[in-house]
């Protein structure tokens, strides 16, 4: 998950959020109050709960009619849905423009209108109405990305504007008729590059050589060039590579390598993403190996999900902390059980993964039930820990008031 934008209350001592999404001598306090955000984070996780249950409807557990409706629909809401909306509520926060706030809510319309009609994308349909909500708002998305880099040329914003790219031209194939599947590498192009292009920024840091910029930047080019090119006999191959010549690039020079040292919250972030890049690493593998995203393999499957819920969702756990006080300024206080949720998703897709690779869907379906589990545990304990905040902020007011 993309880390927080400038201008959210921090935690004393955690893996340190990206500053330059807020382009210079724009602050982060300008756009929309604080609680008008909170619909609109809303919208999206209704996108995240209903994807999540198409997800469990494809795998054969009993859900409610408007997820087993939208089985189809499970990878749009989301990439499109969630991540889609909270990407970009992150970025028109970030850069406190009124504007930019439209990205977010499309995008949370999209999932609406989704939801009142399943199935693939026809003009005139829900789902192809959606299509095009989804596209809008990565195109505002794109032109938010694009104002950040013309205020400040950094090779960290070239690359979050070129993930931010990715998601308008892969929902546009989507909506002219693509498969999902055809579309899903320049999805998972947004999410990767998008969390890769902010952990760049933080290189600060740990300033990386000359060389290493150069090498970041010809990852970047090779996977760009890769979904250009299209369905070539190497294509497939060579996007897998470039996936796994990111995670070693990320676990080389990310901040994370020393912070994990650390304790409490700097701890939980850094190994948050110290096992997404051995998932990045992992899912890029199986793509390479498997010669691109082909459906109804084994390996699309083990692939996906290795990358949407191993390394992006990783990113989501341990970012929360951090990204809810950006966006909604309230407080998340580090918790102990902030592990439990992580562990289970973990375990639960080696589970996954495992069914996947031998042909046991039992264990497929099982461990899928387990990553659901794991998202609502972050979901709860994440509310648990912004209300136990708040009391603990009261309390500390009425303490104050009581004082002589």
């Amino acid at each position: 998950m993309p880390a927080s934008p400038q201008g959210g209350a921090r935690p004393a001592a955690p893996t340190p959020a990206p500053t330059t999404t807020s382009p210079p001598g724009k602050p982060a306090s300008r756009g929309i109050p604080p609680p008008w955000r909170a619909p609109i984070l809303v919208l999206g996780f209704a996108g995240l709960l209903a994807g999540v249950g198409a997800g469990l409807a494809r795998l054969g557990w009993s859900m409610p009619d408007i997820a087993a409706q939208s089985a189809g629909l499970h990878g749009p809401l989301v990439v499109c849905g969630f991540f889609g909306t909270v990407i970009s509520l992150e970025r028109a926060v970030a850069i406190g423009r009124p504007w930019a706030y439209s990205g977010p809510l499309l995008a949370g319309a999209g999932t609406m209108l989704a939801l009142g009609g399943a199935g693939l994308p026809a003009l005139g349909s829900a789902a192809g109405l959606a299509a095009v909500a989804w596209f809008l708002a990565g195109l505002v998305l794109l032109v938010a990305s694009l104002d950040v880099l013309r205020r400040q040329p950094a090779l960290f914003t070239f690359t979050m504007a070129a993930a931010a790219a990715c998601w308008p031209l892969g929902t546009a194939l989507w909506a002219a008729g693509a498969a999902v599947h055809e579309v899903a590498g320049w999805w998972m192009a947004f999410l990767v590059l998008t969390i890769a292009g902010e952990r760049l920024e933080l290189s600060r840091f740990m300033p990386p050589s000359q060389a290493a910029k150069l090498a970041f930047g010809a990852v970047l080019a090779l996977m760009l060039f890769v979904l250009a090119a299209g369905d070539g006999p190497w294509a497939g191959s060579a996007f897998g590579a470039g996936l796994v010549l990111l995670a070693a690039w990320l676990l080389r020079h990310d901040i994370a390598r020393r912070t994990v040292r650390k304790g409490g919250l700097t701890r939980f972030i850094a190994i948050c993403l110290l096992a997404g890049y051995a998932w990045l690493a992992l899912g890029g593998a199986i793509v390479a190996a498997a010669g691109g995203l082909s459906p109804g393999s084994p390996a699309y499957g083990a692939a996906i999900h290795a990358l949407a819920l191993g390394f992006v969702f990783s990113m989501v756990l341990g970012h929360a902390p951090i990204i809810f006080p950006a966006v909604l300024r309230v407080a998340v206080p580090y918790r102990r059980w902030f592990y439990l949720p992580l562990a289970l998703l973990h375990l639960s897709l080696l589970l996954r993964l495992a069914g996947d690779a031998s042909g046991a869907f039992a264990l497929s379906r099982t461990g899928g039930l387990l990553n659901a589990l794991a998202l609502a545990a972050f979901v709860v304990g994440t509310a648990a820990a912004v209300a136990a905040g708040a009391r603990e902020r009261r309390a500390e007011k009425e303490a104050c008031a009581r004082q002589p």
